[in-house]
Formats: structure tokens, C-alpha cells, sequence
């Protein structure tokens, strides 16, 4: 079933909310993805696509269970460290696989270029920082502070997966807006390194 402009639009943000989340956790967006289908929440007709197993049993159990892994697993200093390097492609894979998801029913060209692009390339960008974060934290605390700042990525990642589903629009408005303050300092910061010493 092919999906009209407006369904574009609103797949599209819903995407990317669900992507940039994506980036705090790899495992959970996708598992809540799955359940606001099986409770009758997403307005888009899985039946017959490549995705029709998100919304099965067995994938609600084994994205549930990573998720709770996930959670505890960053809670344990150093240990979150070593994990990043595996979540960081996985996090690419799963910002790319939410926005498919989502614009199930558009042109396949278009869904899968928007998909990895937009979608890849939102969540690694948010996991490269949180990345950054955590390291940095590792090294002046020696691990003391890690679990906080997991617990704010637990946060991070569950505020943006409910206005992602409930609020998709705020979720793409949010997300440029963040962007571009991030985007404008990389900016400023690079002028800086480039103006000459006196």
C-alpha cells in the first residue's frame, strides 16, 4: 500500500525521531517501534513487507530482552566503554532500519536513500558524541560518573522515542533545531583554530 504525501512526511519524522534515539540505544527504539504495532498505534500496514516480523512474538521477546541488556550492561563503568564500539555501527544499522520501517510504502529508491542517509547517519552522529561524552567522563572520574550519564541516555533515548510516536513533527523540529546549534559551533570552533596566533 503506497502512502500519500502527508504519510511521507509524517513517516519521515517519525523516523527520524526514532533514529536519533537510536543513537542513546541501539536495542529499544526498534523494541517499542514493535510494540506500538502489535497494540494497534501506527497507522501503516506491515502485512506482506520484508518488516511483517517486527510485530511478531518472537521479535518482541528477543528486542525486549537486548533492551534490558543494553540498559544494564551500560550501567557498568569501562565495560560501557568497550560496548560502544560495537553499538556504534549497530546504532547506524538501527537509525537506518526505523526510518524504513516508517516509510514502508514509498518509493523503495527514495525509502532505503533517506533511510541509511538521514536515518544512518543521525544515529551515528548522536552516538559518536555520547561516545565523546562517556570517554571524557571515564577519564576525569575514572568510571564513577558513567552510570549517570547512562541513565541520562536511558532518558534521552525514551523522551525521544514518545515524541517520535505521539508528537513526530516536534520530534523533526527538535532534532534541526539541535543540528544546527551543534553544526553552528563546529563552525565557530573551527574559525577559531584557523585564525592565526599573535
Amino acid at each position: 500500500m503506497e502512502i500519500d504525501a502527508a504519510g511521507l512526511v509524517l513517516g519521515a519524522s517519525t523516523g527520524i525521531g526514532l533514529a536519533a534515539a537510536s543513537g542513546f540505544r541501539v536495542f529499544l527504539p526498534p523494541f517499542l517501534l514493535s510494540l506500538w504495532f502489535r497494540l494497534g498505534l501506527m497507522d501503516l500496514n506491515l502485512e506482506g513487507s520484508d518488516f511483517e516480523p517486527l510485530t511478531s512474538d518472537m521479535a518482541l521477546i528477543v528486542m525486549g530482552s537486548a533492551s534490558l541488556i543494553e540498559i544494564l550492561a551500560y550501567k557498568v563503568p569501562f565495560l560501557d566503554n568497550a560496548l560502544d564500539t560495537v553499538a556504534t555501527p549497530l546504532a547506524g544499522l538501527a537509525g537506518a532500519s526505523v526510518v524504513a520501517v516508517t516509510l514502508q510504502g514509498s518509493d523503495p529508491v527514495f525509502q532505503w536513500a533517506f533511510a541509511i542517509i538521514a536515518g544512518g547517519g543521525t544515529s551515528i552522529g548522536i552516538q559518536t558524541a555520547t561516545v565523546t561524552g562517556r570517554g571524557f567522563l571515564s577519564a576525569v572520574s575514572l568510571g564513577a560518573a558513567n552510570p549517570v550519564f547512562s541513565m541520562v541516555e536511558d532518558i534521552m533515548s525514551l523522551f525521544l522515542i514518545l515524541i517520535a510516536l505521539l508528537a513526530p513533527f516536534l520530534a523533526l523540529i527538535g532534532i534541526l533545531i539541535a543540528s544546527g546549534v551543534l553544526l553552528s559551533r563546529k563552525i565557530r570552533q573551527l574559525k577559531v583554530e584557523k585564525e592565526p596566533n599573535h
